[in-house]
């Protein structure tokens, strides 16, 4: 009697498919880079910018392949320069990662004790790698969950506590600061509020800052700057926007004046680059008074 063998999927699975989980799940490392057809730029698995659609999206085993199918490298993630070891590196970034998965940000004394290095140390190695201190990281960390958050649609408290804001009433003072308007109006995409928007070049590619006459909303980086306009558009879907960058040039070149020659080491992830950056940023336009853009 004939008998019925298991399939083994395991030979039919493409391989592209766990590419593509690392690619949508932005985890970095892998021995392959991924191209994006309707930008002609690839990338490596980690990139911070905007996830391409699946069906745009070509895989390569190395940087060389892609730019032999007519692919550019992108400016942001640097697919076609080697990573270079350095065990202080390695630390720091461990050091990010510690911040990014915990609750509660982990003292200095706790990340010098993974890390294998003192506090005062540690302390030292992260600002001068990262731009910014292990606790500026963990607030640009807890700001960005509070962001997305809000986005989610889960409501304002649950975006609150879930960023691990204890007290509701010190992100409502601190609202302008952190988003721009208050957190009710950045929930409902930015209702009732009067966006204006710039994009120049940065250290990390095309950057586009918007605000409202209370303060910073949103700082964005994509390698063009249709991408970016369909991002602050559909994150603020009921706000008014309009593009202002004479408006906001000194507000820009404040921004980029104060990112020059201060920003993460290009060895680190370019997600841990990105975040760095965008606090930079906040920190560089906290100094200018609401309203106004010099």
């Amino acid at each position: 009697m004939d008998q019925t063998l298991p399939i083994d999927d395991t030979q039919t699975r493409d391989p592209d498919d766990a590419r593509w989980r690392q690619v949508a799940e932005r985890r970095p490392g892998g021995d392959f880079v991924y191209a994006v057809t309707t930008t002609g730029i690839y990338c490596k698995p980690g990139c911070a910018s905007r996830l391409p659609k699946r069906q745009n999206v070509a895989f390569f085993d190395d940087g060389a392949g892609a730019e032999a199918a007519g692919f550019r490298p992108c400016k942001r993630c640097r697919p076609d320069n080697a990573r270079i070891v350095d065990p202080r590196l390695a630390a720091v970034a461990e050091a990010c990662r510690r911040i990014e998965a915990a609750e509660t940000a982990p003292s200095l004394e706790a990340l010098g004790e993974i890390t294998g290095y003192s506090p005062f140390h540690l302390q030292r190695l992260f600002q001068a790698m990262v731009g910014v201190s292990p606790k500026q990281y963990a607030e640009a960390v807890k700001a960005e969950r509070l962001r997305r958050g809000l986005r989610a649609g889960g409501g304002v408290a649950d975006a609150l506590y879930g960023a691990g804001y204890g007290s509701p009433s010190r992100v409502y003072e601190k609202s302008a600061a952190l988003l721009g308007m208050t957190p009710a109006s950045y929930a409902a995409g930015g209702r009732g509020a009067a966006i204006r928007f710039a994009i120049a070049d940065g250290p990390l590619g095309r950057v586009l800052a918007a605000a409202t006459g209370k303060g910073l909303c949103m700082v964005a980086l994509a390698d063009d700057d249709a991408s970016l306009e369909a991002e602050l558009r559909r994150d603020f879907p009921e706000a008014q926007i309009a593009r202002d960058d004479a408006g906001l040039k000194p507000t820009m070149e404040a921004v980029l004046a104060y990112l020059d020659g201060r920003g993460a080491a290009d060895t680190l992830p370019l997600d841990v680059r990105a975040t760095a950056f965008q606090w930079q940023v906040w920190q560089a336009l906290a100094a200018i008074p609401p309203g106004e853009t010099r």
